[in-house]
This record gives C-alpha cells, structure tokens and sequence, in this order.
C-alpha cells in the first residue's frame, strides 16, 4: 500500500486564479522510499508538499485527491496526521514555539495529550539519538541556525510519525552543518523505515540518497524516475533543471564518457580514476593571479580591528575583524553559522555599532553619516530574512514604496524576473521568489555597496545564473558587493575574492581559486572530485577543460 496517492492534483491561489500552481499532479510514494521533489523556485514544491498534510494546505482552488495509507487524506484526524506527518519547515525560527530546548521536545508530545512517563522516555530517547545533551537546557534563543532546525526534526521525531517532509530544511545552514542535518535524515530513513519527502536546490547530498526524483517544472510534474535516469532526462531534453544537478554528474556529462555516471563525490574521483587509467595529466592547473592586499589602494570599504558585542555581559561577536574591499569587486565572506559574518555586514551599515575600531566607507567613518546619506544612494543591504522588508499588500506596491516610477519598477522587476509575481502578496511567495522581490526593491535605491547576507538562499540554479548576471552587471557600473554566504560553488564561480571567517575574524583571505584549491572541507564538490589528479580546478567547467585537454575529447 503506498504511503500517499496523489491522484489528478490541481490548485491555484486566489491572487493568481489564472495560474495553476498545481497542474493535475499525479504521484505515488511507497512507504519507506527517500523521495526528493525539485524544481525552479516558485514551481509549486512547496504547494504540493503542504498539500501533504491539512492544516498546512495554503488556501485557494483545489481539485483532484491525496489518499494517505489508503483513506481519503481531509477524512484522516488532525490528531492522527500530527502524530503520523511530520513537517519541518524552510526557516528554523517559523516552526521553534517554546523558550527552552528540552520544553521543545516534549511540546508535540503534550499536545497529543500522552502522558508524563512516555514523555520523558521519548524525550530522553531523542535526546540521545540527536545528540544534543550538551544543550538540552539551553534557551532556543541562544542556539545556532543548524542547532535549531535539528532541533525541529528531533521535536518532530519524539512523535514517531511514519512520513517525514522536509522543505528546503537546510536553505540557512551551512555547508557542513547542512551535510550533517542531511545525513541524519538519511539515518532516519535507512534504520527507522520512516518515509522521506524533501525539497531541496542544492542536491549534493540529498540527489544520491534517493530511490526516486521528482521534477517539477510549472506546477507540471516532468519527471520522476531514479536519479541517474532524471539526470540524463534533463541532459537529453536540454531542460533548465539540468543546471541543478550534482557537480558529478554535470562534469561527466561534459566530459562525454562513456562510462556509468557518477552521482557522489566519491563516485565521481573513481569515475576520473578510470578515464585517466595509464594516462599522465599533463595539463594540471588553471592559471590565476595572486591576491595581495597591499595593493588595494583607496577601498570602498575598510574595517580596522572591529570590536562587537550585543550585550555588555555577553562575549564578543566580532573580535578585531580587518578587511579592505576594493572597488568594483564582489568580495564574499563564508565560515560557519555564528562566527560573526552576519554582525560584519550590520556594523559596514551601522546597524551594530563596534566599541573599539573603526569602519570606514569610501574613506569616511560610517558613524559620520547622516543616515539619508548613508542609505540614499550609497550602502543597501539584503538581509537574511527577505520578509523583514515587506509592509504591503503586492510585491507591485512594495517597489513602488520605494518612490521609483512605473519605468524603473517595470525595468527591476524584469531583472529579477519577478514580472508575473507583482500581483502576488510577498508572503504567498516562494522562499526564492521571496528573495528576489527584496533583492528588486534594494536595487532601486542606487546603491554603490551592496551588502547581500546569504543572498542564495532558497534560489535555484536557474536564477543563480540570472543573479550572477545582475551582479556582474552592477560591478560593470561601478557597484562594490559584499556578500556572506555558504554557497561555496556560487562564490568560486563569481566571486573576486574570498574571506574565511572564523570565531569573531577573518582567518584569511585570497582569490577563489587559491582559497578553495587549498581547503578540503570548505571547498566545491568538484575540487574534492578531482584534487587527485589537479591541482587547483574548483568548478565543474575547470574540471571539464581540464579532462578535454588531457584526454583530447
């Protein structure tokens, strides 16, 4: 008996009865199976997956019908789908309802009305099986982004429910972090049997660990099949989606072999190892410049031994951070959640302002500007969470807020393809589409800084080469970016240059290509693939010209 069965499946929101979000989706999911849905932003993921569960289901037209176990899914208890479905969200903080982590166990537990021993014996059990002793008294406030969101699969889990759906579980995680969370749920999936329903745009970990990939493209489902049969559907039919495959299995299919392809890492170095069997690269690096911080003469931006913390009696975010950021330039900054990288970006905007140090735009002390000087023209900022921008009803009237005229909304709203989203309310957007609504209504102040704080979040591959563009467009027109971020392959590709940020500093600095050929966790997937046999290839397409130029293909 399948788990669920979706059958005919249609839906479109009240905003956009026009289009159908949904369009006649047909899908059955075997219990126990790892399923993972993927898709553009904004392709209906995230709508056909809350239509999994009943109080989630977003309002509007629906038609067709989901069974779960068998029956009707409206005619199954609420009770019943709470302690069964378990769903963690795409932010941590939505689904986080009590102050302290051990309350945040047993809340779900209590709500089922299951009584004090059972309780405490489930609470116990996830405790240990996640391992997060260490901060069972903590306060939910003081945890990190990646200790809250497994958290919400712990506090989930402690129901023993027999599905789990993951939306966009690690879009604020880092990479390690992210690696991790996934290979929990992995664990869940092979030793408890539980089902798995994930939506996620970086597929490095999740793409190899499925029984089936489901594609969805326009509220359509294109594709559903093993892993290796969507990645060559997707090849063969020249579609979009391809671009969000594993580096693995794009570098194979840009390399035309003729061996099995690769979908991990480890897959991937073997499948390298048997096209270069009995030939010696000699071809082995990608040339590139040295960086030197000397060099940068009259910076947009410099900071001098910030010091920072929240609170008088609390430690310090920032611990003498120093960097210089030198004109026209995208110039990242990664590390691991709550090293201080985002606290960096609001003390360049004087949001938190250092005790002890100095920042300095284009030469001038920012505590010395007005702020209408400061913001009008001069410094934007994307913070993490897109919603903290929107007031209005449409995202139409969010860009007009900003006093453009109808020209210059029409002209930003093309750039970041939101065209057919200006109707729409912010919070009836996708995650993705959601940032690209706040990235168009920064854009319309001018700004010659551009401070972008996980500005891929939640997008997809597609329109990461669509924001790369903007990005690329803007340095032409004299714009600097700053950009934090976890997106190793986004910053390896665009950036110029790249900060290591660690406990309060950054540890070093240096192009991409030097930084991450010199990293081994901090670094691409396709520099891990291929360190055996090159030295410095950190994208697929070095790794690609690098094996044609090697091998004659």
């Amino acid at each position: 008996m399948a788990h669920f069965e979706i059958k005919d499946l249609t839906f479109s929101y009240p905003t956009a009865k026009d289009h159908l979000a949904l369009d006649h989706i047909n899908l059955s999911i075997e219990k126990g199976q790892y399923i993972t849905v993927c898709g553009k932003s904004g392709c209906g993921k995230t709508t056909l997956l809350k239509h999994l569960k009943s109080v989630l289901a977003p309002h509007g037209k629906t038609s067709g019908e989901i069974y779960f176990e068998g029956k009707l899914l409206k005619d199954v208890s609420l009770r019943e789908q709470s302690s069964k479905i378990g769903y963690v969200m795409q932010n941590p903080d939505n689904q986080v309802v009590t102050d302290k982590v051990w309350h945040e166990l047993a809340f779900g537990l209590e709500s089922l009305g299951m009584d004090q021993k059972t309780i405490r014996l489930r609470v116990a059990e996830m405790a240990s099986y996640f391992g997060i002793q260490s901060w069972f008294h903590k306060n939910v406030s003081d945890l990190s982004g990646g200790q809250k969101q497994l958290l919400n699969l712990a506090s989930i889990m402690a129901m023993q429910p027999t599905v789990l759906i993951l939306d966009e579980p690690t879009s604020q995680l880092d990479p390690i972090a992210a690696a991790d969370f996934l290979n929990t749920v992995r664990k869940i999936n092979l030793e408890l049997g539980t089902t798995i329903i994930i939506t996620e745009h970086r597929l490095e970990d999740v793409f190899h660990a499925s029984d089936r990939v489901v594609v969805i493209e326009d509220g359509r489902l294109i594709a559903d099949d093993t892993p290796k049969a969507v990645g060559r559907f997707l090849k063969e039919t020249k579609s979009e989606m391809f671009t969000a495959m594993p580096s693995p299995v794009q570098i194979y299919y840009g390399v035309d072999s003729d061996l099995d392809c690769p979908l991990t890492v480890r897959e991937g170095r073997s499948w390298l190892s048997q096209e270069f069997e009995g030939i010696t690269p000699t071809v082995t690096s990608i040339q590139e410049e040295p960086y030197m911080d000397e060099e940068i003469k009259d910076p947009a931006v410099e900071v001098k031994e910030a010091w920072f913390r929240y609170e008088k009696n609390l430690p310090d975010v920032l611990k003498g951070v120093s960097f210089k950021v030198p004109r026209q330039s995208i110039f990242a900054i990664v590390g691991g959640n709550g090293n201080g990288k985002s606290t960096t970006l609001k003390s360049i905007s004087n949001i938190c302002k250092p005790y002890r140090g100095q920042v300095l735009i284009n030469g001038k002390r920012v505590d010395k500007y007005k702020t209408s000087e400061l913001f009008k023209g001069n410094v934007a900022m994307l913070p993490q969470d897109p919603q903290s921008l929107f007031v209005k009803k449409t995202v139409k009237e969010e860009l007009e807020e900003m006093k453009a005229t109808p020209e210059e909304v029409e002209n930003v709203a093309k750039t970041c393809d939101i065209t057919h989203l200006l109707k729409s309310h912010p919070y009836d957007l996708s995650g993705g589409e959601q940032q690209r609504a706040a990235l168009a209504k920064i854009l319309l102040t001018n700004p010659k800084i551009l401070l972008l704080d996980e500005p891929t979040k939640g997008i997809d591959n597609f329109f990461k080469l669509q924001f790369a563009q903007i990005l690329l467009k803007l340095k032409e027109q004299g714009v600097t970016v700053i950009m934090v971020t976890h997106d190793v392959e986004f910053c390896a590709r665009y950036a110029d240059t790249v900060s290591m940020f660690l406990d309060g500093s950054i540890i070093t600095t240096n192009t991409p290509n030097r930084f991450f050929s010199r990293n081994s966790f901090s670094t691409t997937a396709a520099n891990r693939m291929s360190l055996h046999l090159f030295e410095n290839a950190i994208t697929n397409e070095d790794v690609i010209e690098l094996c044609r130029q090697n091998l004659n293909k």
